[in-house]
């Protein structure tokens, strides 16, 4: 039986993925296969040797030492594009809401409550609603950095509202090109979206090299009437260069999920407090996901949506299943091969991925595997994890 261990609340839905003839999914299980977590961080967390997987049911992985579980043979999973729809609804609303002071305007009634006369009080609202004017989205410029799970949506999301989208994505692969509509106008740098777009949305992960995308040298080539919107993490922008920007006229206007202290209580900032996937479906389908990808890991060995291991996936073949992982060095699969030969078992079929210094195996064999095959393959140098499935 396969021992989950569960940390916040995972919706019923995903959990509900796992037989209860098969898997015990708990809080507190001892010797877990794998972990199954939203926020939880995990940075501290001791990490039993019997830890096969980890499962973000969400997209960001800030919250789980993933280094440290890449060299123990871990896999960490995420969920990209499984809160999508959650996410481009929210930045819909954060578009319209930094084109027109639709946040001012309904404060601005709430004062009203004082007055009972109904003619007074749309007397007084003809009067006053013009301080609330603004522009329409349509026919602006959109700019997209990040073209992936989330970014596609919301470029292909931009031309549906009329507006004109430009992307910038170094690392764009083919499978977001062929989501992505053609009249999506790709940009060879970042400077030259941020210098066109009235609206500059982010997409892209919270890795070493986004940290503080957008700076002070950033905003200076923008727009003054342009905005930005983040609702991807909160590192991507320097927090202190948005404050002096806006201070100074740099650009017009910054929305954000996350709050942050110096951007509380300005009226050209529109802040929310990290709502981006929460909703019942998002909630619902990352947990899904995660599921289902843990599922295939810990029965079949399969890795999909790996933020450390390559995607690896091969169909049962029949017989035995061999999985390792090993340091991408030359010779490890020879020897491992060789072992298996001298075992007299015959290789049905294989795959072997690699993804930087990590490489991955999945080998089905025909014959029978012993315990002392296992530990003569995890004695090859260069591998770090052994199993058979």
């Amino acid at each position: 039986m396969y021992k989950i261990r569960t940390y916040n609340a995972i919706s019923a839905k995903g959990l509900g993925r796992f037989s209860k003839e098969t898997y015990s999914v708990n809080g507190s299980c001892t010797n877990p296969q794998a972990f199954l977590l939203r926020s939880q961080n995990l940075h501290t967390e001791v990490v039993p040797d019997s830890l096969l997987a980890v499962a973000r049911a969400g997209a960001g992985v800030n919250n789980l030492p993933v280094s440290d579980y890449t060299q123990q043979g871990i896999v960490v999973f995420n969920t990209p594009g499984a809160n999508a729809n959650a996410v481009k609804e929210l930045i819909v609303a954060g578009l319209l809401l930094g084109s027109r002071d639709i946040y001012g305007s309904m404060n601005y009634v709430q004062t009203l409550n004082q007055i009972e006369d109904s003619a007074a009080l749309s007397m007084l609202l003809e009067k006053e609603k013009k301080r609330f004017s603004g522009t329409e989205i349509s026919g602006k410029t959109l700019g997209v950095v990040g073209l992936g799970a989330i970014g596609s949506i919301i470029a292909n999301l931009g031309l549906e509202l009329g507006m004109d989208v430009i992307g910038y994505d170094p690392a764009i692969s083919v499978e977001t090109v062929w989501q992505l509509s053609s009249l999506v106008e790709r940009m060879e740098n970042l400077e030259a979206l941020l210098a066109r777009a009235d609206f500059v949305t982010l997409h892209v992960p919270a890795i070493p090299a986004t940290r503080h995308l957008v700076n002070a040298k950033a905003l200076a080539g923008m727009k003054k009437t342009a905005r930005v919107l983040n609702f991807a993490r909160e590192d991507i922008v320097s927090t202190d260069d948005m404050i002096t920007a806006l201070d100074n006229g740099v650009i017009a206007g910054y929305i954000s999920d996350f709050p942050a202290p110096g951007l509380i209580g300005r009226n050209d900032v529109l802040l929310m407090p990290h709502i981006g996937a929460s909703t019942t479906e998002a909630e619902e389908n990352c947990a899904i996901m995660a599921a289902n990808q843990l599922k295939d890991f810990l029965e079949n060995g399969n890795i999909h949506n790996s933020v450390n291991y390559p995607s690896t996936k091969m169909g049962r073949n029949g017989g035995y299943r061999i999985t390792f992982s090993n340091n991408n060095v030359p010779k490890v699969l020879g020897n491992v091969l060789s072992i298996l030969a001298e075992a007299n078992l015959n290789v049905v079929d294989m795959v072997n991925k690699s993804r930087g210094e990590i490489a991955y195996n999945i080998i089905d064999v025909e014959g029978k595997l012993f315990d002392d095959l296992k530990d003569r393959i995890a004695a090859v140098d260069g591998v770090m994890r052994v199993r058979f499935i």
